[in-house]
């Protein structure tokens, strides 16, 4: 119990203090913000700061920061150290510096700041790779709280033809949500979700205060790390699980199109930063609930989906238990459908299709979802398959974060900003994702093809990339900074 109020008392504490410093960093000032500038009725529409700070939550807590840390607590109570630190000097950071530059471009999205800030070049790979993100959880976030909602709703089985309707329904709302204005669907039920997500973080974490404090406690006495049941690594495979609590390059997409709403740029602390701190807050509490559960006698299924149930009917009951599960069904959902609105975007800009013409948002979006339901079908008809879309989905989403911190960094040191405070995270995860793709079976194999034990092979190749990647940024920031200051002055 300790281990994990100090780990809460880090993310509020450290968090608040930090929040402030990027903040200073960065400078927000009284300049005219997209939303209000570029009004359109469609996608920048100012709202009010409760609305973006909830809307941005909500985009951004999928199914990750409940699925990732009820497995990544396996590798033992290191979770509420490395969730919290994570989430206050990568994650939260990352979100803060994506929106900002965004709403200083216009609202661009990830992919035209990449362009212009980093080169062409690179923005040519890294737009290949974000909209397969994009695809993947829009997929992820359909195929998630579906089952949910069979399982632990309708209490049927998951394999059942049922499922399919299920998933209509939830692919029906998210082509909703892409094709109208932002503040017509997705700013008026916000609010609604919101609720349920509060219930659920809330109560998971006052079931833990009250009824789990001896069992959290009896691990937390022993070993910081413990054996993972698969014989996994903590690293990288720990930050590759649980990418939503601690850091996502999912979070840029959602980031941009907040900045598009935001009315005022010294809204964008609560907005970015602290709403990844609550995203870290809802990590932390179901990794303690799940710890809880593992440290009974009964044996359990460790299946994250089916923990779910299991850990809000321990905490809260039946009825606060299902509460709860309305919650964890509803971040995917809201989530998924603004990661189809965001590829949607993106597209767009690549190509200079006007999106404030309802018949091309139709066509863009029938583009987009076709692929997305052939992911889906693949995914739920082959044995295996929907873990092989999730591990994609997890590294995909770090490696898109890692572009995402070159392109911070390049702006601040072409600014004369210290740009060491997202140098340094991304290094860290240069080597998280290079070491992982290396030796992961879906990556090279390079530590089995080798005939080596461990990652040996593999964190060696991490170390060489990891250098390669910060000779990258500050050679090429300093090629480009007159460009740069020329263009933002």
């Amino acid at each position: 119990m300790v281990l994990f109020l100090i780990g809460v008392l880090i993310l509020v504490v450290c968090g608040y203090g930090y929040g402030k410093y990027c903040e200073k960093v960065f400078g927000p000032d009284d300049r005219v913000t997209p939303a209000i500038a570029k009004a359109d009725g469609v996608d920048y529409v100012g709202m009010k700061k409760w609305k973006n700070q909830l809307i941005e939550l909500l985009n951004i807590a999928g199914t990750g920061p409940i699925l990732g840390p009820i497995q990544g607590i396996l590798f033992g109570p290191i979770a509420f150290l490395a969730i919290p630190i994570g989430c206050v000097f990568a994650g939260s950071l990352h979100d803060y510096f994506v929106g900002m530059i965004s709403m200083r471009n216009d609202g661009a999205q990830v992919p035209t700041l990449m362009k212009k800030y980093v080169g062409n070049g690179t923005n040519k790979i890294y737009n290949i790779i974000i909209w397969i993100l994009m695809l993947l959880t829009g997929v992820v976030f359909i195929y998630t709280p579906g089952d949910l909602i069979v399982n632990n709703i309708l209490h049927m089985d998951i394999n059942s033809n049922v499922i399919w309707i299920v998933y209509a329904c939830i692919l029906l709302y998210h082509i909703v949500a892409t094709l109208f204005p932002i503040d017509a669907i997705i700013g008026r039920v916000y609010p609604i979700f919101g609720a349920f997500l509060g219930i659920s973080a809330i109560g998971v974490f006052i079931g833990v205060l009250l009824t789990g404090g001896a069992d959290l406690h009896s691990i937390t006495s022993g070993v910081l790390i413990s054996e993972h049941p698969s014989a996994q690594s903590f690293i990288p495979v720990f930050f590759i699980t649980v990418a939503c609590g601690i850091m996502s390059g999912f979070h840029g997409s959602q980031a941009t199109l907040i900045s598009r709403t935001v009315k005022s740029e010294r809204e964008g602390r609560q907005t970015f930063y602290n709403m990844m701190l609550a995203e870290g807050f809802i990590a932390m509490c179901w990794a303690a609930g799940a710890m809880v559960l593992f440290n009974t006698t009964a044996p359990l299924d460790t299946t994250a989906t089916l923990m779910v149930g299991e850990i809000s009917q321990r905490f809260m009951g039946n009825i606060g238990g299902l509460l709860a599960i309305i919650g964890v069904i509803v971040l995917p959902i809201t989530s998924g459908d603004t990661a189809f609105r965001s590829l949607r975007l993106m597209i767009a800009e690549q190509f200079n299709i006007d999106q404030s013409i309802a018949f091309k948002r139709v066509v863009l979006s029938i583009i987009i979802f076709i692929p997305a339901v052939l992911i889906l079908f693949f995914a739920k008809s082959n044995a295996g398959g929907f873990n092989m879309l999730w591990r994609y989905f997890g590294f995909t989403n770090q490696l898109v974060a890692v572009f995402a911190l070159i392109m911070i960094s390049i702006y601040l040191k072409a600014h004369n900003k210290n740009y060491y405070i997202s140098l340094i995270p991304g290094i860290f995860y240069t080597f998280i994702v290079t070491s992982y793709i290396f030796h992961a079976d879906l990556g090279f194999s390079l530590d089995k093809r080798l005939g080596m034990e461990g990652y040996t092979a593999s964190y060696i190749v991490g170390v060489v990339v990891s250098i390669l990647f910060a000779l990258f940024v500050v050679k090429r920031a300093e090629s480009r900074k007159e460009y740069i200051q020329k263009l933002d002055n």
